[in-house]
Parts: structure tokens; sequence; C-alpha cells
């Protein structure tokens, strides 16, 4: 009798390791593996990377960082109504995390620091998304399809993954059908004052996404972590016959504009200048989608020659 009874608690607990196995879910984040015991439903994003990564996988996170400048600055996709705003990128409220009792707290690059300070509330991922070391597009469709793991949501992200690379070569396409067999050299930048703007280069996602519609660089940058170099204004004289690209929000780029300074660059003389809708340009893997569309509509208003 003895025997048998223990043969069935055994039975029992077999299969509830069973159950928690199949429950369980392990992932690979910058600082090693982390288990979960079940899917986390309850998601905070500190880094707006990471919220799109989220959002992109049809989670709806509880809470997320600065949302006001993530409206402004990224846009794509659109943060829901609800979602409470735990404060800044650098220094969320601890007391607003507390109250939001999350499954798992999700940072990246420049939020190291939060980690041990975050882990006393809920279990932390740190995502390196950018670093002058890989691949930084590369390194964000790992992260995405890491976090559909994480999400059980690795169809749906394959499926995106595959409309981006659908939708690459329509924009190229379409590019070709406006400016010919040979598409211009483009270069795109965010003005940072008056005097200087940050020209992306390799190992940018904004250069990422001109590459996957078939454009190459007209003023070349070298590799760095977040794959931009600052110059100054008069440097991009050095586009002679490309075309510059500049992101919104643009303030006092007007003033700029009307300046002798501007007015006697090459691409100025030959209106071959165009504004790009905002669109976050340190972004998640699907954001190369957003800035390969965004930057192929500011080409197409260019008259062809």
């Amino acid at each position: 009798m003895v025997v048998r009874t223990l043969l069935r608690v055994s039975a029992l607990c077999v299969g509830f390791l069973a159950a928690f196995q199949a429950l369980a879910v392990t992932v690979t984040d910058g600082r090693g593996e982390h288990t979960f015991d079940t899917v986390p439903k309850r998601v905070v994003s500190i880094s707006w990377a990471m919220t799109e990564d989220v959002l992109e996988l049809g989670v709806e996170p509880v809470g997320v960082a600065d949302i006001e400048g993530y409206n402004t600055w990224v846009v794509r996709p659109a943060v829901p109504e609800g979602v409470a705003d735990v404060g800044k990128r650098t220094e969320p409220s601890i007391e607003k995390l507390a109250e939001l009792e999350p499954d798992v707290i999700i940072l990246s690059n420049g939020q190291e620091g939060l980690v041990e300070k975050l882990e006393r509330i809920a279990p932390v991922l740190f995502f390196d998304a950018f670093s002058e070391e890989h691949d930084n597009a590369e390194a964000a469709r790992q992260i995405y399809l890491e976090l559909a793991k994480l999400f059980d949501k690795q169809a749906l992200a394959k499926k995106k993954l595959a409309a981006m690379e659908d939708q690459f070569a329509d924009l190229k396409a379409r590019l070709h059908a406006h400016f010919g067999e040979t598409l211009p050299n483009v270069t795109g930048i965010r003005f940072f004052n008056e005097a200087v703007a940050l020209v992306f280069g390799a190992n940018s996602t904004v250069q990422a996404a001109l590459q996957n519609i078939g454009i190459e660089p007209a003023m070349p940058v070298p590799e760095s972590q977040w794959g931009f170099a600052q110059r100054k204004i008069t440097e991009l004289s050095q586009i002679q016959e490309g075309i510059l690209l500049y992101f919104k929000p643009a303030p006092g780029v007007e003033k700029l504009f009307a300046s002798p300074l501007w007015q006697a660059m090459p691409v100025a003389r030959a209106s071959r200048v165009a504004a790009v809708e905002s669109t976050w340009s340190y972004g998640g893997a699907l954001s190369v989608g957003y800035l390969a569309q965004a930057m192929a509509e500011a080409l197409l208003t260019i008259p062809s020659q």
C-alpha cells in the first residue's frame, strides 16, 4: 500500500515538472539566459526601441517611459491609450513601477545602470542593441525574435519580418520607376543645431534601410556604435551630386535654409534636399521598414533628372 502511494506521488511530481517545463520560457539578453515560469503578461519597457518591439508583437505594455517623447520622435507604432507613463528613460519612477507590479522590465543601451535597482521590483532584461562590435540592424532583428520567444509570438514576428522584406522590394520598384535604372546616392541627417548635423552612416539603421531599397550613401561615414557622426554643416558640401534627407522634427531649419551658407551648398542649389517625416533612427527591427518607407516617400518628392 505504501509503495503504491509513493508511486502515485512520484507520478504526480513528474507531471507537475513536465507541466512547468512546458510553460517555462528561456530567453537570452545581453547578460545571459533568463528563465520565466510562464509567459510574462505585465510588461514595462523603459527603452523606446524595446517598446517598439513589444508593440509590434501585439503585446500592450502596462508601462512605458516618456510617452510624450515617444510620440514626438518614434511615432510608430503608437502607444495605446491607458498605458502608464513611468517617467524618464534614464530615471524612471520607482514608485510607479512598483505600483504596476510588472512581470518583466525591459531595458536597452544607456540604461545599464538601472538593472540592479529595477531587479528589486521585477525580473529585468537588458538588450545590447547598439554596438560597434555588431551589425545594429541584424542585432535588432535577433532581439525582436528573442522577445517574440518570450511572449510566444514567434509566428507573428516571422510574418512581420517577411512582410518588411516585401515592402523593401515594392519601395525599390517605385524608386526605379521614378528615378530610372540608376538610383541616386542618398545620405540622411538630423540637424543638431544651426552649425552641426548628425550624419548617419555605416552601422546606422538609416543606412541599413537605404541599402535595403537599393541606395548607397552620398557621404560616407565610418562605422560606430550608433551609426552616426557629428559634422559641421559646411561639411555637407561634400555631397556634390547625391540627395540629402533630413529627419523631422527640425526646429529652426527654415532660418538655416534662408542663410547664404546653406544656399551655397551644392544640394541646395540643385534642390536635392527633402524632409523625412518623424521616424525613430535608433529603433527596433521593424523601424528599418518605417525608415525605408518614410525616406522613399521623401525621395519621391524630388524630381528625377
